[in-house]
């Protein structure tokens, strides 16, 4: 059953990590950390000014299956909007939690991991890269926001 859980699909991802690596000048920087496997994700951004991500870059220390994840989140992520990656966030948490179908649009290679699901202890490591580009972005529109508020 392990064997199904680490298919090749899944590591022809984590081989895979698109742009890997920091941003010299980051607008965001998010990290995540897996507390039950230590797995962790670095994530800084540079979005444009309608707010996409126009530049990114990830450090993930990770096993195969949050390496896998980052590898699908760093092939589509560049011009990503936050409600995208709210909706992508959303959809890998219910597909591994409650069964849903998982992320649609530009991240629906997420449903790669779908078979997680059916172990709880890898969920939080499948998150990380997700929630950490999540919180890149997120930190880099707060950061807009407080600049253009003492503008």
């Amino acid at each position: 059953m392990i064997d199904d859980l680490y298919s090749a699909r899944i590591l022809t991802l984590a081989a895979n990590l698109p742009h890997s690596g920091r941003l010299s000048a980051p607008d965001g920087t998010g990290e995540r950390v897996a507390k039950l496997c230590g797995s962790k994700a670095t994530v800084d951004v540079v979005l444009d000014a309608e707010g996409r991500v126009a530049d990114f870059a990830q450090d993930v220390k990770a096993c195969a299956l949050g390496q896998a994840a980052a590898g699908v989140v760093g092939e589509v992520v560049i011009g990503a909007t936050t409600e995208e990656l709210q909706s992508a966030r959303d959809a890998m948490l219910a597909m591994l939690k409650s069964g849903g179908e998982g992320p649609e649009g530009r991240f629906e290679g997420l449903r790669a991991l779908k078979q997680v699901a059916d172990y709880p202890a890898r969920h939080a490591s499948t998150m990380v890269a997700i929630e950490a580009t999540l919180d890149a972005v997120n930190q880099a529109l707060t950061s807009r926001t407080s600049l253009a508020g003492a503008a």
